[in-house]
């Protein structure tokens, strides 16, 4: 097979990618503008939730991706480019998270004032300012984009065949990839403790950063899978992209559906068998002023509906039917992150206001716009791998 005529790029489904990205920025746009004229206390929040999704699917790419990078498989190989392109949007997470610092005294309550007579808050001292939580989160993000700048690097240097093309060279994406994945496990779970658990400062959950860190993981992964079966019928990756690494994929999809329900289960039943004044409240919350309903689906949306559907290996195959459920997926996750943040301003009537959804769904079509652009400028397969070269000798070799 013809290494060139497959180190291009699909410029009409990118293309219809990035429309749908700016659908979306235009849609949330007006629906967050008016949410924000109807109750101005939305804005702060909303951009929480804005913040918190578009860091969710940056670094659940850079997750995936130093996670290609460790395992192999012919199902990395193939999207590599979504999760590098994912990846890189983390300097958007940076520019959101100015506001997020901005309005603290507005979102939290450990940086007012008067958040400093509450018993939980007072005793943790420095740690609950401003600027050491502005520090903290810096921190992860400077790290989390050296990363992305050297393996995304490191790949594009190997597209222009800079470097030697063994599979001795591609050791130095690991030396990267083993201590990001445990950082980004690590200092990802103590940012969504500082981000989104200390909204309320009374409770806490030693589990809680883990299960957002999946959260993250699921988000990308779902998306990514989505834009794959976008790319996967035109040139250049109709020639590559198979049904079993559709097949892959669903099933690390599947994966990751039951880590996240296993992981938030365990966290519920533990809370509410200790039935404790003090963390059973945060459920209550999601449980009254109209939030049962959304709980509830999320139970259904989040767990049972993709449990079933994913069990099916003919579906998994099919990647038409497999997108559908991947766009599922990301839109029950940005649900989720609405629900991990509106209740905990008491919001009364409705539960989620135009701006939760609507200023979310703005800044996520930005990202999808600029994920567009990003993935436009290189080559969709990385035809200089070494091992992306034993993967078209095997595939050929199949019959394929």
């Amino acid at each position: 097979m013809d290494t060139h005529a497959l180190a291009t790029t699909d410029t009409e489904a990118i293309a219809r990618l990035q429309q749908r990205g700016l659908i979306a920025a235009a849609v949330g746009a007006v629906a967050g503008v008016v949410g924000v004229i109807l109750n101005p206390g939305q804005l702060a929040p909303s951009l929480l939730i804005g913040f918190w999704f578009c860091t969710g699917l940056s670094v659940g790419s850079l997750t995936l991706l130093m996670m290609q990078h460790m395992t192999g498989g012919q199902y990395g190989l193939v999207s590599r480019r979504i999760w590098e392109a994912g990846a890189q949007q983390l300097w958007l997470s940076v520019v959101l998270f100015i506001p997020v610092v901005l309005l603290a005294p507005k979102i939290y309550l450990w940086a007012r004032p008067e958040g400093q007579a509450v018993h939980a808050i007072a005793h943790r001292g420095v740690y609950a300012t401003v600027w050491f939580f502005a520090l903290r989160g810096a921190l992860f993000l400077a790290v989390a984009l050296f990363c992305v700048w050297n393996l995304n690097g490191w790949s594009a240097a190997q597209d222009r065949g800079e470097v030697a093309l063994t599979e001795a060279d591609t050791r130095r994406f690991r030396v990267i990839s083993a201590p990001g994945l445990l950082f980004v496990v690590f200092a990802g779970s103590l940012c969504a403790f500082d981000w989104a658990m200390s909204l309320d400062p009374e409770w806490y959950s030693t589990i809680y950063g883990l299960i957002q860190v999946v959260g993250w993981a699921l988000t990308a992964l779902s998306f990514g899978v989505a834009v794959l079966a976008l790319l996967a019928p035109r040139e250049p990756m109709n020639g590559v992209v198979r049904a079993e690494n559709f097949h892959d994929l669903g099933k690390l999809m599947f994966a990751f559906v039951m880590l996240y329900a296993y992981f938030s289960f365990s966290q519920f039943l533990i809370i509410w068998a200790g039935n404790l004044p003090e963390e059973i409240t945060y459920y209550l919350e999601r449980l009254r002023n109209n939030w049962e309903p959304v709980t509830i689906f999320l139970v259904f949306g989040h767990f049972i509906l993709p449990f079933c559907i994913l069990l099916s290996r003919d579906l998994k195959r099919r990647p038409h039917l497999l997108a559908r459920v991947a766009w599922f997926i990301v839109g029950v996750r940005l649900l989720t992150d609405v629900w991990l943040v509106a209740p905990a301003f008491n919001q009364s009537g409705m539960p989620i206001g135009a701006a939760n959804i609507g200023i979310p769904l703005a800044l996520g079509g930005v990202w999808v716009w600029l994920f567009s652009q990003q993935l436009a400028r290189r080559p969709l397969l990385p035809v200089n791998d070494p091992y992306f070269k034993d993967m078209l000798l095997h595939g050929h070799e199949g019959g394929h």
